[in-house]
């Protein structure tokens, strides 16, 4: 029943909307179903209810089973919270279960605690869960304490339940809605690869072959303007503490250190890898590309995570002066940038050739950070909720994985003075060598570049370390934004594709922030660049591969992406080996040995030697010689 990789539904709707066939309809490819059926029984004398819950039993498939939980309000919960990951599960419906933990019988009952106990266990479920539930925010406020009591009951557990699931959907008249997330979902057995369609043959005119027509240009995001800001917030403004709500910019959201942001989820990417070993498969398994499946689990929430279908990428462009640029181009980087944009150049074919839409985005450029801060501290600040917007602009359309990319000016040099400043590492050793445009070596740029590092380390050798004062001593915009991308991402459990410097910076500097970040990180290559190396190993984050293309940050990442959605792909759609789905031959039943009740019987021996073992009634001398 999986819904686009979401294993836990929502369905709301009115009376008679059909929100109670549409949630049958998602759970309709699974083998089994468990029905949680919360309503209590029908009065004698209440024949109308009686043949509602006729029709719904009615509907229900002989493989499915039933389990009342009308005695006890908390055993659903229960129920939910123990759930095995093989299992589906089908909730119909939250109204009836309100109704009866309203219920006389019930009573006195602390309905807030039982409400957060059903969204904590449908927060933790395991197993592919539909519920069902009336949407009473749409109706008029009841006239009677009772139903005033249920409305304001059952609209509290929409709202706790709605939050704890993955995806909500309202059904109208028959017709889904889906509210969470905001790209419409549907149902699927086997998630499609999401890339694009593969191009037809090239036909042949007069025995020659046509060359195919080039493939469509990559869908080309406009930058939209960042909201109005807001009016400075009062001290005490809930935003300002550590949070892991998910506000808009405009809400005055303070990014600062200890942010609590959620983490993967922990039992379905090991879930997930011990399912590869019941695949059917003829060789070995997918090998280094297991962690594939285990990250994409993990960040989904399932053990059969989908590929990746709506994939954005984020050029981020922001050129850095002084010596960091040394040995570049004058105006290369604007260019390749203006390139992005009308869909040109490695990187916007091969976002089209994956399917994925480009984004490039403009960051503030940095001062030479070897004479003063490379931004101020208001320039940082716009920087990382900028990046947050991006996360939550990509998360609200729907986006299920994030690229990092970066084409500025002098941006190996500034991750190579974050790096020396948050992980000790020498300039040097984590500067890459600086090539021409004919492909040689330029040795004077590099020792530039490693001149204006070393100098800008030299000025910053008493300021704070933390990591906005590091984005603005020496990281610059490009860097900064990166940063606020990660952490919004992470906010909306969005994961993010890194594949350069800028983008492992920001994971090293986003460590003080919210060390869930970089859990939700995943590194393609590394590309050979040494700093990215080393961001990587302090990280902990492993290369998937080793292909070492140098055609610009991201591109690595683009390159991989297609044989990383084709292993999900694969890994959701193999069967299980028949040996262990029960239809291998049947093995041999042991044969029991029957109990030998007979004495044991000495055997003769077979070489010279007394001829029995019976005693010969002579005595024995101690000393080992037969007496006598």
């Amino acid at each position: 029943m999986s819904v686009d990789g979401w294993n836990t539904v929502l369905v709301l709707g009115g009376i008679r909307s059909g929100k109670s066939e549409f949630a049958e309809s998602l759970v309709a490819d699974a083998p089994t179903v468990r029905y949680l059926a919360t309503a209590a029984d029908a009065a004698a004398d209440d024949a109308e209810w009686a043949a509602r819950l006729a029709a719904h039993r009615a509907r229900r498939p002989e493989t499915w089973s039933t389990e009342e939980t009308a005695a006890d309000p908390r055993r659903l919960a229960d129920v939910i919270a123990a759930a095995e990951p093989n299992e589906t599960l089908l909730v119909d419906d939250l109204g009836g279960w309100v109704t009866v933990l309203l219920d006389p019988a019930h009573q006195p009952a602390d309905d807030t605690a039982t409400i957060a106990e059903l969204a904590a266990a449908v927060r933790s479920c395991a197993a592919r869960l539909v519920l069902v539930s009336p949407e009473v925010g749409l109706s008029l406020v009841p006239t009677t304490p009772l139903g005033r009591a249920f409305t304001d009951a059952l609209g509290a557990a929409n709202r706790a339940v709605a939050d704890a699931c993955d995806a909500v959907v309202l059904v109208v008249a028959g017709q889904p809605a889906w509210l969470k997330p905001a790209q419409a979902a549907r149902a699927a057995t086997v998630p499609a690869q999401g890339g694009p369609a593969p191009a037809p043959a090239a036909p042949a005119v007069n025995g020659a072959v046509v060359a195919p027509e080039p493939a469509a240009l990559p869908e080309v995001l406009t930058p939209t303007p960042p909201p109005p800001a807001a009016p400075p917030a009062e001290p005490a403004t809930a935003w300002a503490a550590p949070t892991m709500a998910l506000p808009m910019v405009a809400t005055g959201l303070v990014i600062q250190p200890g942010m609590e942001l959620p983490m993967p989820d922990e039992y379905a990417g090991p879930q997930a890898i011990e399912r590869l070993a019941t695949l059917d498969v003829p060789g070995a398994g997918l090998g280094v590309l297991e962690r594939v499946v285990g990250f994409a689990a993990a960040t989904q929430g399932t053990p059969t995570p989908a590929p990746w279908g709506s994939v954005r990428v984020l050029l981020l462009h922001g050129d850095h002066a002084g010596g960091a640029a040394a040995g570049t181009v004058a105006g290369e980087s604007a260019r390749r940038a203006r390139q992005a944009r009308a869909g040109e150049g490695p990187l916007a074919r091969l976002a089209a050739e994956c399917g994925a839409s480009l984004q490039v985005v403009a960051a503030p450029a940095a001062a030479p950070m070897e004479v003063e801060p490379a931004l101020s501290g208001e320039q940082v600040e716009a920087a990382l909720r900028e990046g947050w917007r991006l996360a939550e602009q990509a998360a609200d359309a729907g986006v299920r994985l994030l690229v990092l990319a970066a084409c500025g000016a002098g941006t190996e040099a500034a991750a190579a003075a974050v790096l020396a400043a948050t992980a000790g590492a020498e300039p040097p050793a984590v500067l890459g060598r600086v090539l021409t445009d004919a492909g040689e070596i330029d040795d004077a740029a590099w020792m530039k570049r490693c001149a204006a590092v070393r100098d800008a380390l030299h000025r910053t050798r008493r300021s704070p370390r933390g990591a906005k004062d590091v984005l603005a001593e020496l990281g610059g915009g490009d860097i900064a934004i990166a940063t606020g991308v990660l952490l919004g991402a992470t906010a909306r459990r969005i994961p993010v594709m890194l594949d350069g410097p800028v983008g492992l910076a920001a994971g090293m500097v986003s460590r003080d922030l919210a060390g869930q970040a970089r859990h939700w990180c995943l590194l393609a290559d590394h590309g050979g660049d040494p700093a990215a190396r080393l961001a990587a190993d302090v990280l902990g984050l492993t290369p998937l591969l080793d292909v070492r293309l140098d055609l610009g940050e991201g591109a690595n990442a683009l390159a991989a992406l297609p044989l990383l959605r084709s292993v999900l792909a694969l890994a959701a759609a193999l069967p299980t080996r028949p040996s262990l789905a029960g239809g291998g031959p049947e093995e041999p039943e042991p044969v029991e040995e029957e109990d030998d009740q007979r004495e044991f019987v000495e055997p003769e021996p077979a070489g010279p030697g007394p001829t029995t073992t019976e005693p010969d009634g002579q005595p024995v001398d101690p000393s080992g010689r037969r007496a006598g």
